[in-house]
């Protein structure tokens, strides 16, 4: 069995310890909680991180901490020998998730980051069609991810720069940004407008953004949001040959609605579009915790590379967040 350390026993921190006893690959040991922990833990607490991650006993340490502790504790942890698994976003820019390579690659452990969003079943079956290229090469994607926060928002550290690092794009857009680059490899060309429509706090509140593949022709357009007053999830990729579009994310809180995902050719006769003719998926259960947990304990015990969440796809999603930023509030 994996013994795991835990820092960060918030609600990240409960998911991520469900899942690794579900595993039957590990059982989680040791953790830190600086706040307030529930009920009914059964595992041992610590005083501090450090005390996690300098316990001989533990093989590797889940980060599910507050953005601005994500690339020091890492560091830490790797550099003390230990195996990590870490909440995005990685780091508050690439230049400090190059930083955090060096330190994985000195340690010669594994690392991976939570892009989960890649491990729902609706999000492969796509990919696996993309990549069959059933439907011709792909074109164009539009995404749009959002929620609706209220003022009771302000007390928390998401809203805090330098606790958080950033606004929307860090909390849900980096999401959307990582299956853009799953989908339609890497993007040169960024065309963004990064503001604050309405909170007014430090941190940007609406993100508007295109990014180009100036090499395949790919574009795919973000809108990321936390002034919608809904919560929505919606990516639509277009091929020559037919359409893909999710709708909803089956999720914990069950506010982004059901996972539906349509498929359909494209027709050349009028009606170019007619809905009758779409396939409609469901995807009831939200495997996505529990794959993405495998797949980082497989990676451990068969010494394996990490194929989905390295610190290389952490590195690309973070240059692109930081080609957006570079447009301001």
């Amino acid at each position: 069995m994996i013994n795991i350390g835990i820092i960060g026993f918030g609600k990240m921190g409960q998911i991520r310890a469900h899942s690794v006893e579900l595993s039957g690959k590990a059982k989680v040991k040791f953790i830190y909680e600086e706040n307030t922990l529930p009920n009914g833990i059964s595992y041992t607490i610590a005083e501090n991180a450090n005390e996690v991650i300098k316990d001989p006993d533990i093989d590797a340490i889940f980060i599910c901490t507050p953005n601005y502790l994500n690339k020091p504790l890492t560091i830490q942890a790797l550099e003390a020998g230990k195996h990590v698994f870490c909440e995005k976003p990685p780091a508050f820019n690439s230049n400090e998730v190059e930083e955090i390579i060096v330190a994985e690659k000195k340690s010669g452990k594994k690392l991976m980051y939570g892009f989960n969003h890649r491990h729902h079943e609706s999000i492969r079956h796509m990919k696996k069609m993309i990549d069959s290229n059933e439907y011709g090469k792909l074109l164009w994607m539009r995404g749009r991810y959002g929620k609706s926060v209220d003022k009771t928002f302000f007390d928390t550290w998401r809203a805090k720069k330098d606790l958080a690092g950033g606004g929307i794009m860090l909390d849900q857009g980096i999401h959307m940004l990582d299956l853009f680059i799953m989908f339609g490899g890497e993007y040169d060309s960024v065309q963004a407008d990064v503001s604050n429509l309405y909170w007014n706090l430090e941190i940007e509140d609406n993100v508007f953004a295109i990014y180009k593949n100036t090499i395949t022709g790919v574009v795919a357009s973000l809108h990321s949001t936390m002034t919608q007053w809904r919560h929505l999830f919606s990516l639509e990729v277009f091929l020559e040959e037919g359409y893909l579009v999710l709708n909803g994310l089956k999720t914990s809180s069950g506010t982004y609605g059901d996972e539906v995902l349509s498929i359909a050719k494209n027709r050349s006769t009028a009606p170019a579009a007619t809905w009758k003719d779409e396939e409609h998926i469901t995807f009831p259960t939200d495997i996505s915790w529990a794959s993405e947990v495998k797949h980082f304990l497989d990676a451990v015990k068969n010494d394996t590379p990490i194929q989905i969440g390295s610190s290389a796809d952490a590195l690309a999603v973070m240059k692109l967040v930081d080609k957006t930023y570079e447009h301001g509030v």
